[in-house]
Formats: C-alpha cells, sequence, structure tokens
C-alpha cells in the first residue's frame, strides 16, 4: 500500500478535511486504497489510511472461517443450563446472574445502551475510525465468538464512511475503551447519533437506511465483545506515532537552521563523538545534523582559528541526544502498539482449543504507559525548541543579530512575541506530561478495582503533539528570518531549501506584520510535511 502522510487532526473540521482527500500533498485518491484485515491484525499505516484517509477496509476468507468456528462453540454453550460469563450471565459485578434465554437478545442490548454513557466534546473523526478498525481487527481474530454478520457490519459502516458520534469522557481505560466503543455498537444496531459521509449529524437508523446498511440485533456475547477492548486509546497511540516520526525529523531541521543562525558549532554532530554513547536515536539525530548543514557558507564563516568560543548552549549542543531519546522512546512505543495490533483483547475469549475463558487482556496499562512516556518526551522536545528560539531572539546571546529580528528594534519588536506564544504551548505541555496512568478510580462496586486511564493519557498526547508541532513551527520560522539576517553570508543547500519553502508563505525580515497568519501557515507546512520534504529534496531522506 503507498504510504499515506498527513497531519495528526486537531479538530473535527480538519479530520473531516482530511478524510475528504483536501488534506496532503501528494495523496491523490486515498478512498481508492483498500486495507485487507485478517488473522493476523492490522499495521499503523492500515490504521492511518482507514482513520485518517477513509481507505475500505475488506475481510480475508481465513478470518470469516474463524470466526464461524468460533460462534458455533457461542451457540453451544448458550444452551447449556451451566452459566458462562458474558453468554447467560450478567456484567461486571453481575456476572454472578444467571440470564434467561428469552432475555439474551436483550441483555447485549441493554449493556450497549447503558454503556453508551459519554459525555463532553465530541472526539476527531479519525480516533473514531481508528477505534471501528481495530474492534473489526479483533473480532476478525475468531477469538470473540461473534457472528460473521456482526463483523460485517463493522466492515460496511466504515466503508460507507459513517461516523459514530463518540464523547471525550467514558472510557477509565480498563474492561477496555467502554463508553466510546459502546457508542459506535450502538450506531451499528441503528440507534443513537453518527455523522454520514459528508460530516452531517444525523440518526444512526437514517445514515444506515441511507447507505443500503440493516442494523443488527446483537446475539449472545455480541454486545461485551463489541466494547471490550483498548481500541480507542491503540487507534490514538498509532495516529500519534505516525505523526512523531516525522515531527522528530522536523526538530532535527529546525535544530540545524537555528545552530546555524546562532553560528553554532557543528564538530559536536561527529560521527565518531555519537559513537562514543551508542544510543541508536541520538546517532540518527547526529547524522540528520550533520547532513542538513553539510556545505554551509555559514558554518565555514566561522570555523577559522580566529573564533574563540569553546562550547555553544545546551539547546543546540545537546539537540542529537534530546532528540535521539525522544526517538528511541518512540521506537518503544512502536513496539508495544505493533504487539498490540496484532492482539486479541475480548473478555471472556474463545481459545485456539475451544475453552472460553475470562482473562485480563482489555486492562490498557502497556498502552497507557507508552502514550504518557510520549507525551514527557513531547514537551521536553518542545521545551529544547522554544529555548532556541529564545536565544536567537535575544540580542545578548544571538552573536551580531538585532533584537527579536526586528527591523527596527524600539519601533517594532520583531518576532518578540512568537516566542511568548512558543513559551505558553510548552508550559501547557508540562502539564499534559503528568501521567495519566498513575491514577486509578475504582468503578463497577469495586469489581473493576484498577484501572489504566489509557483514553485520558491518549487524548493528551493528541493535544501535546498539535503543541509540539506549533512551537516547531514558530523555531522554523526564527530560524528563517535569521538566516536571511546573516546575509551576505549564505545558508547551506539544505537548510536554504527550508528558508525558501517557508518564504513561499511567509515574507522575509521587514516591518512589523500581523504574525497569527503567517505562524499558522508555517504550522500547516510542518504538520502537512513540506518542511521535511523541503530539506529531504536536498539532503535525500532522512531518519
Amino acid at each position: 500500500m503507498t504510504t499515506l502522510q498527513s497531519p495528526f487532526d486537531a479538530t473535527l473540521a480538519s479530520a473531516h478535511a482530511a478524510e475528504a482527500g483536501t488534506g496532503d500533498a501528494g495523496v491523490t485518491d486515498p478512498a481508492a486504497a483498500t486495507v485487507t484485515i485478517g488473522i493476523a491484525g492490522v499495521t499503523i499505516a492500515d490504521v492511518v489510511a482507514v482513520a485518517r484517509y477513509g481507505a475500505r477496509v475488506e475481510i480475508v476468507e481465513e478470518s470469516r472461517a474463524a470466526i464461524r468456528e468460533s460462534r458455533a462453540l457461542i451457540e453451544a454453550l448458550a444452551i447449556d443450563p451451566e452459566p458462562h460469563y458474558g453468554i447467560s450471565t450478567g456484567f461486571g459485578a453481575l456476572a454472578t446472574t444467571f440470564i434467561q434465554p428469552d432475555l439474551r437478545t436483550q441483555l447485549q442490548q441493554s449493556l450497549v445502551r447503558s454503556h453508551a454513557a459519554g459525555s463532553g466534546q465530541e472526539v476527531s473523526r479519525e480516533t473514531v475510525r481508528s477505534l471501528m478498525l481495530l474492534r473489526l481487527s479483533t473480532l476478525l481474530t475468531g477469538r470473540t465468538g461473534i457472528r460473521l454478520e456482526t463483523a460485517e457490519a463493522y466492515a460496511d459502516v466504515l466503508n460507507a464512511g459513517i461516523t459514530p458520534i463518540v464523547r471525550e469522557y467514558g472510557s477509565l481505560g480498563c474492561s477496555g475503551d467502554l463508553a466510546p466503543l459502546a457508542h459506535c455498537a450502538l450506531a451499528v444496531m441503528g440507534e443513537g447519533d453518527v455523522r454520514d459521509n459528508s460530516g452531517t449529524v444525523m440518526p444512526a437508523l437514517t445514515a444506515l437506511t441511507d447507505a443500503g446498511l440493516t442494523p443488527v440485533l446483537l446475539a449472545e456475547k455480541e454486545g461485551l465483545s463489541l466494547i471490550n477492548g483498548t481500541d480507542g486509546m491503540l487507534g490514538m497511540l498509532s495516529l500519534a506515532i505516525h505523526d512523531l516520526h516525522r515531527l522528530l525529523t522536523t526538530a532535527d531541521i529546525a535544530a540545524g537552521m537555528s545552530v546555524e543562525a546562532l553560528l553554532g558549532s557543528t564538530a559536536v554532530f561527529a560521527a565518531d563523538l555519537a559513537a562514543l554513547r551508542p544510543q541508536r536515536g541520538q546517532g540518527a539525530s547526529a547524522q540528520n545534523l550533520r547532513r542538513l548543514l553539510a556545505d554551509s557558507p555559514i558554518v565555514a564563516s566561522h570555523q577559522s582559528p580566529e573564533c574563540t568560543r569553546v562550547q555553544d548552549a545546551y539547546s543546540l549542543r545537546c539537540a542529537p541526544q534530546v532528540h535521539g531519546g525522544a526517538r528511541d522512546t518512540l521506537d518503544h512505543a512502536t513496539l508495544v502498539a505493533e504487539r498490540e495490533l496484532e492482539s486479541a483483547v475480548d473478555n471472556p475469549v474463545v481459545t485456539r482449543d475451544g475453552r472460553v475463558e475470562s482473562n485480563g487482556n482489555f486492562h490498557g496499562a502497556p498502552v497507557a504507559y507508552v502514550l504518557d512516556f510520549l507525551a514527557i518526551v513531547v514537551a521536553d522536545v518542545a521545551s529544547m525548541s522554544e529555548r532556541r528560539t529564545d536565544r536567537m531572539l535575544d540580542p545578548a546571546r544571538n552573536h551580531g543579530l538585532p533584537a527579536f529580528l526586528a527591523h527596527n528594534a524600539g519601533v517594532d519588536s520583531g518576532l518578540m512575541i512568537a516566542q511568548y506564544t512558543a513559551a505558553g504551548i510548552v508550559s501547557e505541555l508540562k502539564r499534559l506530561a503528568v501521567p495519566a496512568s498513575v491514577d486509578s478510580i475504582p468503578s463497577s462496586a469495586m469489581q473493576e478495582d484498577h484501572v489504566s486511564m489509557g483514553w485520558h493519557a491518549a487524548r493528551k498526547l493528541g493535544t501535546a503533539i498539535d503543541g509540539l508541532t506549533r512551537v516547531l513551527a514558530i523555531e522554523v520560522m526564527t530560524a528563517a528570518r535569521a538566516l536571511d539576517l546573516r546575509a551576505p553570508l549564505a545558508a547551506g543547500p539544505a537548510t536554504a531549501a527550508v528558508r525558501d519553502r517557508v518564504r513561499e508563505d511567509v515574507e522575509g525580515p521587514g516591518s512589523d506584520r500581523f504574525l497569527a497568519p503567517e505562524i499558522e501557515r508555517v504550522v500547516e507546512a510542518v504538520r502537512s510535511g513540506a518542511i521535511c520534504d523541503a530539506a529531504q529534496a536536498v539532503t535525500g531522506e532522512l531518519n
């Protein structure tokens, strides 16, 4: 499948734009892509394609056979006079309550209706599509015991572009993302509200009917199987991983531009120095900086013996160490996500030897931990970026550049308040770095006495990624102006290409003008990958 790239949706509006194919340059017809789902699960790229770009899903025949086999076992247990959890009993604290056969359809419907108890703001379209895709992926492992027509209904809803309305509050990240998943199951039942493919809010039954789809009447165990998973937090983690790969490369690009603009030393990025501390991420970041700053006349201008500076500030000299540590953390998060994407998360679960067993695989702890870990590194990368921005604006530390890079300092304020904006965002990111996964509030009459809060960890990471995007954009915009002000010295080929890309959206140095629209245009260039593309047109693909 073609690799698809796009920004992390900060709002429903941008989510709908991306879904309609208007987001990322180079994505000509995302709806033409198809993701095939089977027993082995899905990939991060699959999640991005379906959730963000509306790629279609297709169920493999192997999964159809596995579903039929496990469903036959559930139907046999349904007529057993002995109680079986989730099949002929209540749920949670009511797990010992036996349910008569004539009430079991009502039991499953009631479970979904009662658990669709979300509140607050509507979450993005891509988040909802990601969690529906991942619930479908678990259903297709053949380990949940649902009917084939129920799995097919999820695929049909995704392919029709119908998106259940899910609210931001309701999941504790244990027993699965219960409320968010219940809102999706409710829509497949033809109840609740959804957005159709154009983004219009309407009753679910209307949207299903308009798409030629029939609501599902749930049978034994199906309601439970549709809400018992880590799919919401995992979907958001998958999208975040995709976006952070680009943003960490952008962080290296921004750092390289700042090092050059501040007449910093490139010697500290040497390969043999990085090899003395063989952290993989650090080595990759240092290599990026060497390639970005190669053949720079500005760098060459201060490499003579007349240059008396011995060491640069940490925000310049230690960029590979911080960006590299973030890369290594991202690698760990990717490993956890990939394992989870191959998982069958349900309770109870149908084993390969035909047992139906209760388990705790729905607990979101592994996913929640890495979501929190990523929020920490996002805050730190942004913090270092803001420090470089501030240094370029300070005449006491910027080695000959005008105060605040202003055209006429005193009359003009230059980029002074752009740094305020970056600082405010960084302060917010530090608060978002406080882990959600260390909290637990017992629920379900103390049956569920320890929960992960992974959904909340994922929600705050999404906000943090948007903040990092903005902080890096402000650094890139500041460094581009600083490089212009170094004339007649010229920037290197790679950094000049990025500066020229910024100039497509933002004018060069001059008298003060309305800054907010300029910042937003550079934010979009960072988010879309245009800044990375400009650098890589010179350097080749960066790490």
